[in-house]
């Protein structure tokens, strides 16, 4: 909602009051203030003057020399370019020293040899947005065309020192979506009377039910219509004030009929809607629920389909307007007109957002009626329109509105006691105070002891429980003035829960691993919704979510894994030549296991990493990156999460490297896996040998526990060993690892392969597996027999179990 300053001044005294705190003082009512805009201008320099004399330039064939008169006796000559000046008009000129918007400076300068002292201005050139411009005026300079004094200021005569407060409104406080509204709070903030508009008008003894009646197929769609008819009158544009008005609200005039209607939504919060009448080409006004596959051409041209659920309204036959939306162009309000049917009515919310939906119109008008206006003010705002048109258009109004159904209104019973509120709000707010809260509302109330009740009026639709009046007291006595207070009972020092901890864990090891966090859509294309699934979510036999109205195709289901985007992203920086990604995600995929049920969330840990994994010139030293970087990753994230029980096993997957991707399983569960991107799959998306991983960290968090531990720093020195042994090629390392681990105890701390080796020398089918050993203990240093002691216990049983071969 667009507030002007200068406008809500009509209703409430602000009278040293500055903008600056008007918008601090409402936002901190309830009425957010979003901008403040303006002044555009407000320079003494920039006058209404007056051109006596207009002759072409001596040495310029498009430049006009000009005598025009700035005031005071003062006369200034002016060469102006602009094709529509002439003698005898009024203008806004820029004398030397006015300062334009932009920064342009006004001074005395030469043009072609003559002198210039000073600007005849254009619109545009004042600050005026293109579109608020009138169309006579879009290439030329602007010419008043209402009595104005020559030399008096002409910022103020064109709003431009205005400044415009923006106020984001809240769903339910559609009592602000007009100036009365805005004004009723200003002044319940301020504790300022409210100087309301009284509207009345002279009324001609031709009745207005001569030319029109009014029927009512739905009065729970339509409770209650109003219809005038308004003779005699002349179509022209708006006076500069009311222009002025509806600009600052942003609204563009058309002519003094249609400026009428919008100045009163504008005012009132009252849509209105004129209809030529003799277009209208009927004596009576139905309104009614549309027929299934009937037509209608709205204001913007387009053909609109109805149905059964529209609300239109009619001369009997065809829908001249769909109500509350918008309405038809075929008794629209144009220049020839000269009499109008005037309609104020009343009309369901539901109804209208239902049309306003259906064929994607979102006008002033509909944004008020969905949310509802004040019913009892139907018939004043009408008034106040035709009190305008007789004043502004010499309309001639007939009679009294011709009206079908009833405007009453049942208001909301709201009770409480001062005990609650204060309860509620922690504070100790004196009955006398709440009573001056509630008057300074205006808001109709009785109290009893320290028992309010309070009765809702109809422009207030919001105010309906107690919970209602709590907000209402507690914004008006000020939030700021709110004690604070620590809460009562039990305090509990706040923190991170066990799963926050390791979640937060996990993203700060990967990072330090080297990877960067990406975000990317939860929403995916469908051709890719399925690619990339790991082994246990493929096993469920789940089919990816399917959005019921997709933005885009880009966008169309829910992800069952994060590696399609992440591929997508790592794409889109090797296009860009950053040859060298590492990216991970953390995130939720979305499964689905019932049919119109919510999906379910699975977080998981996603990552994708291409190029070089260590560069460094210097040293002529480039590593890419290969299986066992990306499965050393993930050892070590298991690792500092306190969880070695991980194993990797080797798997064919889908779009996957065949020989170079392992599943991962948690006490024999698969719970993700890793391995190249298969070369087909490489090419499709332009990417050199790149690696992936995906790992359900919903499983493996239930799995580990959080614990803050350390290990104190021996002073004892460790022992190192190497051993080598021969075994079958398919034998796997880890098993040769864990059984060395197991045998290697109780001084064993780790076990590390350092080496394989298969190759001419080697026997066919075999390999070979050097390990390095690292035995020690915190307490003492070990003895070279019990080194060898436990050497001998796993070459014994190494060899039993595996047949493996020490080699010397």
């Amino acid at each position: 909602m667009l507030v002007s300053r200068k406008w809500l001044e009509q209703y409430v005294d602000l009278d040293g009051i500055s903008t600056e705190d008007l918008a601090e003082d409402i936002t901190k009512a309830g009425l957010e203030v979003e901008e403040v805009r303006g002044p555009v201008l407000n320079d003494e320099n920039i006058v209404v003057g007056y051109v006596q004399e207009c002759v072409q330039h001596p040495n310029a064939d498009k430049l006009n020399l000009c005598q025009v008169d700035v005031g005071d006796g003062e006369r200034a000559q002016i060469v102006c370019g602009a094709p529509n000046v002439s003698e005898g008009q009024y203008v806004v000129v820029a004398k030397p020293g006015a300062r334009l918007p932009g920064g342009l400076k006004i001074k005395k300068a030469k043009l072609r040899g003559e002198v210039s002292e000073g600007m005849i201005c254009s619109l545009q050139e004042l600050g005026f947005e293109d579109k608020y411009v009138p169309e006579d005026f879009k290439d030329g300079i602007y010419v008043i065309d209402e009595e104005v004094a020559v030399g008096e200021p002409a910022c103020p005569l064109l709003n431009l020192d205005d400044a415009v407060i923006e106020i984001e409104l809240t769903a339910n406080r559609s009592d602000c979506l007009s100036m009365i509204g805005v004004a009723y709070d200003v002044a319940a903030v301020y504790e300022k009377d409210l100087k309301l508009p009284e509207p009345t008008v002279y009324i001609e003894n031709e009745l207005s039910s001569d030319y029109i009646s009014v029927e009512i197929e739905n009065d729970k769609a339509n409770p209650y219509y109003g219809a005038w008819i308004i003779k005699d009158l002349d179509i022209k544009a708006s006076p500069l004030w009311l222009q002025n008005r509806l600009i600052s609200a942003g609204i563009r005039p058309i002519n003094n009929v249609v400026d009428i209607t919008n100045y009163v939504l504008m005012e009132y919060g009252q849509p209105l809607h004129a209809f030529d009448y003799d277009r209208f080409k009927s004596q009576k006004v139905v309104t009614r629920m549309a027929n299934e596959g009937e037509t209608i051409i709205t204001l913007d041209g387009e053909e609109r389909t109805l149905s059964p659920e529209h609300l239109v309204i009619t001369n009997g036959q065809s829908a001249h307007a769909i109500a509350g939306v918008m309405g038809g162009e075929e008794s629209e309000v144009q220049d020839d007109t000269t009499t109008v049917l005037l309609e104020a009515a009343y009309f369901n919310p539901s109804v209208v957002r239902q049309g306003s939906k259906d064929h994607g119109l979102r006008s002033e008008a509909s944004s008020r009626f969905e949310k509802g206006v004040d019913i009892t003010r139907v018939k004043e705002a009408a008034t106040r329109a035709a009190q305008l048109l007789s004043e502004i258009a010499g309309g001639k109004v007939l009679g009294e509105m011709v009206e079908k159904g009833s405007t009453e209104w049942n208001p909301k019973i709201v009770e409480f006691t001062a005990s609650e509120i204060n309860q509620r709000i922690g504070t100790e707010i004196a009955i006398d105070e709440m009573k001056n809260i509630i008057e300074r509302l205006r808001l109709d109330y009785e109290v009893n002891g320290e028992s309010f009740t309070v009765k809702a009026p109809a422009r207030r639709r919001d105010i309906s429980i107690k919970e209602d009046m709590v907000e209402e007291i507690a914004r008006l006595y000020g939030y700021d003035r709110i004690p604070y207070t620590l809460p009562e009972g039990v305090m509990k020092k706040g923190g991170l829960t066990p799963r926050q901890k390791l979640v937060r864990e996990v993203n700060q090891y990967l990072q330090k691993a080297g990877l960067n966090e990406s975000l990317t859509y939860s929403l995916t294309k469908e051709d890719w919704a399925n690619q990339f699934v790991s082994p246990e979510i493929k096993a469920l036999g789940l089919e990816p979510v399917a959005l019921a109205l997709p933005m885009t195709d880009l966008h169309s289901h829910l992800r069952l894994s994060a590696i399609p985007e992440l591929l997508s992203s790592v794409q889109h920086n090797v296009a860009r030549n950053q040859y060298n990604v590492a990216l991970y995600e953390l995130g939720s995929i979305y499964l689905q296991k019932e049919k119109d049920q919510q999906p379910e969330e699975n977080m998981r840990v996603a990552g994708v990493i291409t190029g070089l994994w260590e560069d460094h010139p210097w040293q002529g030293e480039k590593k890419p990156v290969d299986f066992f970087v990306i499965k050393g990753i993930l050892e070590g994230l298991f690792v500092h999460l306190h969880d070695e029980e991980v194993a990797f096993e080797k798997a064919e997957l889908d779009r996957l490297h065949p020989g170079r991707t392992a599943v991962m399983k948690l006490n024999d569960d698969i719970i993700g896996y890793v391995g190249q991107v298969h070369p087909t799959v490489q090419k499709e998306y332009d990417l050199q040998d790149t690696y992936v991983f995906d790992l359900n960290l919903d499983q493996v968090l239930e799995a580990v526990q959080y614990r803050e531990d350390y290990r104190v720093i021996t002073k004892y020195p460790a022992i190192a060993q190497d051993l080598a042994f021969v075994v079958d090629r398919d034998l796997p390392a880890k098993q040769l690892e864990d059984a060395i681990k197991e045998q290697g105890q109780p001084h064993l701390e780790t076990v590390r392969v350092f080496d394989v080796y298969q190759g001419e020398h080697m026997e066919e089918g075999k390999k070979s597996i050097a390990f390095n050993l690292i035995f020690q203990n915190d307490e003492r240093t070990l003895k070279d027999e019990e080194i060898e002691e436990a050497r001998q216990k796993i070459v014994k049983h190494l060899e039993n179990e595996y047949q493996a071969v020490l080699r010397g």
